[in-house]
């Protein structure tokens, strides 16, 4: 886990199935300016794109900020896209 950086669940429940991440394949983070004309940038969200144990490729995020009216940790973890659903496949 990077410092300051969210750590990944080893599990999730996806429609009402369990998703257990097997490898990380890759991480990034989208930035933006500070809403308050400081100049500062600031990380929005914290990307990941997983292999899950079943050969899934997921991409997900968690979002730094809570949606308004979302509970403080559960609204902030999103599934983004599947990019293959079979090991080996073409997204």
């Amino acid at each position: 886990m990077a410092a300051g950086g969210p750590g990944l669940p080893r599990e999730f429940v996806w429609r009402d199935q369990a998703v257990r991440v097997a490898e990380v394949l890759r991480e990034w983070r989208d930035t933006g300016p500070c809403h308050h004309g400081s100049g500062e940038m600031y990380v929005r969200k914290h990307w990941f794109e997983i292999r899950t144990s079943s050969g899934e490729t997921m991409r997900l995020y968690f979002q730094r900020q809570p949606p308004r009216g979302s509970k403080p940790a559960s609204g902030r973890w999103r599934l983004f896209s599947i990019l293959s659903s079979v090991p080996g496949a073409n997204p």
